[in-house]
């Protein structure tokens, strides 16, 4: 394994962390994070002009035209005497693919004073690299917690020697740095900035999105550049779309006609000159003939398109999706569509729709206005209820004003995209419609990764409930479709055991679909315990092996924890399975103490490991123990709140919301220290096992120790006394578990 480029650069640098961290600035970027790669490259202060002043050959200072306006960009690099490319510095919470950013560093390099080949910017997050003749699509981009991939190919782009050579190359990311997929470590919990991606959030409504950040870290984590990563329940395009723009190759597969319809519209590149002039056309002929008298309504809706009358399932207020409109709606929206179709460019056409479709998330019966909010601040029922509920009081809103928002949110959407893809990237995403359960379109042990969010059971009704959107969008689920779709209930009253069945059905075609030594990521937000175990037992006979699960918080109310403990998760799990020729199984544990004991123990080491703990925190860790450990079933059982045992074991901190172990006090006494001792190696023993890391006797010390802290510390030959009896050496100096411990008896 040869040394991290990465750790070598810029040490233990968090990258995921730096926007949340408001003390790392511009300043920071350049010093911590620029100035280590320009070394790195071959530059030193003979190279590099920090600040340069240049004069703006065109612009002055009001009319005093002796007051020339100044540029002054942040690095300019001089190879000889020649200036060879220029760097812009940025905060990490700046977005490199804002327009006056690129336009102002290309405005630097194609100063006549400059004249250069490249210009670049960076945030401390990511790198991006442009030719300044022929600026539009990127030279280079990547993510700098990425750089070891890419450090070969910026080396022969931008290094000083570069430049003596001439060499003018096409971008392929460098493939040299190792990369052992088996070794990879779980990540921790994600700070989310779900609105911060335009092209997922504010360009269409869905019923579930994962967070992109999440998903892309997860990417990063287990796959590298030109890897392919399939999500095979696939929605609005999350997985593959983040793929994609991380130089993988992204596969997004959904049995929803309008799920697809959203990314293929989405991704499909637009010339903005052509959409901005069409969307001006479109606007002028509405408003000059927009249907408002009842006469103009009633003619409208017999001349222009209409929502076909699909029916709606027996939970719904109206019986047919043509239902859910009023007739100034249908006539307002009818007339706005045919202008749309008219359009002949398709690409045009096609983002056009993607906004309209937009637009009937609010122009419809069943839009509900958020009390408090201002005007079009609200959702469509199906998003928000997950049925098709009448509001009781109809919002009436402009559909023109509301298209044009359409247009600024999707402009920012495809301008987001079309800053991370080029031409050589383009063809890197494949969209699917189709079923989870038949990937017979990709070849066997051909993906690297998989991401994948599952419907679960009878929450949402996905192909029931798009009926409003696909009504005017002309595409019906066929009956097909409907067969396959994984979900309870629904207009087709499917049971749980068939819903259990084409689960278990795509979990095979998962494992078919994924190469060996590769890892697989199964988003679990159910209730019910019995779908973990149909998740982990269909895995693990397909051939997977069970490496760990990840609590990812969204926010939810603490409070539905105390009242509902178990059954609520704060966020979701992240199952992580690795499929390896020689599984290991997971197996339940047969618990030496009742369970309170259990809970105590659980809540202590939560503590112990996070300074503290929350209720979220303290919750989510029961309910993944008792998932793994197979007694999730009498939690339920014998607690229906937790705050007893909280108030009475362990003290509350209200500035930070979290539980502490009490003063002065050590782990519970009436649990044996020996059992305590035994029952957080051998976690962490099977944790480190997982994630195949060889520890050492001083590592175990170091992770156990911190585990019975707070009171009297068991000396070392107590640990490795009870290490001598559940673990076994590995050579000279490394522990693992004995293979008759795999019982998981772990309290004697």
């Amino acid at each position: 394994m040869t040394a991290s480029i990465k750790r070598e650069l810029f040490g233990d640098i968090d990258f995921t962390s730096l926007k949340d961290n408001l003390k790392f600035k511009e300043s920071d970027v350049r010093e911590e994070i620029i100035m280590p790669l320009l070394s790195y490259l071959g530059y030193g202060s003979r190279n590099i002009i920090r600040e340069l002043t240049l004069h703006h050959p065109f612009l002055h200072v009001g009319s005093n035209k002796d007051k020339p306006i100044t540029l002054i960009p942040d690095y300019v690099f001089r190879i000889e005497n020649s200036y060879a490319w220029v760097l812009d510095a940025k905060g990490p919470r700046e977005n490199l693919q804002e327009k006056n950013y690129v336009e102002q560093a290309y405005c630097y390099a194609a100063h006549p004073e400059v004249r250069s080949n490249y210009f670049a910017l960076c945030n401390g997050i990511e790198f991006v690299l442009y030719r300044t003749n022929g600026y539009n699509e990127p030279l280079l981009h990547f993510f700098l917690d990425e750089i070891d991939y890419y450090v070969e190919k910026l080396k022969i782009l931008l290094s000083p020697d570069s430049f003596h050579l001439g060499k003018q190359l096409t971008y392929i990311p460098s493939q040299n740095a190792d990369f052992d997929y088996l070794t990879r470590k779980l990540p921790n919990e994600i700070k989310t900035h779900k609105q911060a991606a335009k092209r997922h959030f504010g360009v269409h409504g869905y019923f579930t999105k994962q967070s992109w950040d999440i998903v892309q870290e997860y990417i990063k984590n287990f796959s590298k550049p030109g890897d392919i990563v399939l999500d095979p329940f696939g929605g609005t395009g999350v997985t593959a779309i983040e793929a994609w723009i991380t130089n993988r190759k992204g596969i997004n597969v959904d049995i929803n006609p309008m799920a697809i319809f959203m990314v293929d519209a989405l991704t499909t590149m637009v010339n903005q000159n052509e959409l901005v002039s069409a969307f001006d056309d479109i606007k002028r002929k509405y408003l000059k003939h927009e249907p408002k008298t009842e006469e103009e309504i009633a003619e409208a809706i017999l001349k222009y398109p209409q929502p076909k009358p699909i029916p709606l399932t027996k939970d719904s207020d109206v019986k047919t999706a043509d239902m859910l409109f009023s007739d100034k709606q249908k006539a307002q929206l009818g007339y706005l569509k045919y202008l749309i179709l008219k359009q002949k460019d398709e690409n045009v056409k096609k983002t056009l729709m993607l906004m309209f479709s937009g637009l009937v998330t609010k122009i419809n019966l069943t839009y509900h206005q958020s009390d408090g909010r201002s005007e079009g601040r609200g959702n469509a029922s199906a998003f928000a209820y997950y049925r098709y509920r009448l509001a009781k009081q109809p919002v009436e809103l402009d559909v023109m004003k509301y298209f044009e928002i359409r247009l600024r949110k999707v402009i920012e959407a495809k301008n987001e995209i079309r800053g991370y893809v080029n031409d050589n990237t383009k063809d890197n995403l494949k969209i699917v419609k189709g079923s989870a359960t038949d990937l017979k379109f990709i070849s066997s042990e051909s993906v690297d990764n998989i991401y994948t969010d599952p419907p679960y059971g009878a929450k949402i009704a996905y192909l029931d409930l798009s009926a409003m959107w696909n009504a005017w969008l002309d595409i019906e689920p066929t009956e097909e479709d409907y067969q396959n779709e994984a979900i309870e209930g629904g207009g087709h009253s499917k049971s749980k055991s068939d819903y259990n069945k084409l689960i278990s059905e795509s979990i095979k075609e998962m494992y078919r679909v994924l190469k060996f030594d590769r890892w697989m990521s199964f988003v679990f937000a159910h209730k019910d315990p019995e779908f973990w175990h149909l998740i982990i037992d269909t895995a693990e006979q397909c051939g997977f092996e069970y490496v760990g699960a990840v609590p990812q918080k969204n926010g939810q109310s603490s409070f539905k924890k105390r009242q509902n403990p178990f059954t609520v998760l704060s966020g979701q799990l992240i199952i992580n399975f690795k499929k390896v020729r020689t599984p290991k199984a997971m197996m339940k544990a047969h618990l030496g103490m009742d369970t309170a004991e259990m809970v105590i123990q659980t809540i202590e080491g939560v503590i112990a490991n996070n300074d503290g703990a929350t209720i979220e925190q303290i919750n989510d860790e029961l309910i993944l123990k008792g998932l793994e450990l197979g007694f999730l079933d009498l939690l339920k059982k014998e607690y229906t709140d937790l705050t007893p045992i909280l108030k009475n074991n362990f003290d509350y901190d209200s500035s930070t919301q979290k539980y502490q172990l009490r003063k002065n006090t050590a782990f519970s006494t009436h649990i044996d220290v020996n059992m305590r001792i035994r029952y957080i190696l051998r976690s962490f023993l099977v944790r480190m096992e997982r994630e195949r890391q060889k520890v050492t006797f001083d590592d175990i010390i170091l992770n156990v120790i911190p585990l019975l802290r707070n009171g009297s510390t068991p000396e070392n030959q107590t640990v490795l006394k009870v290490l001598e009896d559940i673990g076994q050496r590995s050579g000279d100096n490394y522990w693992t578990l004995k293979k008759n411990d795999q019982q998981l008896n772990l309290f004697g």
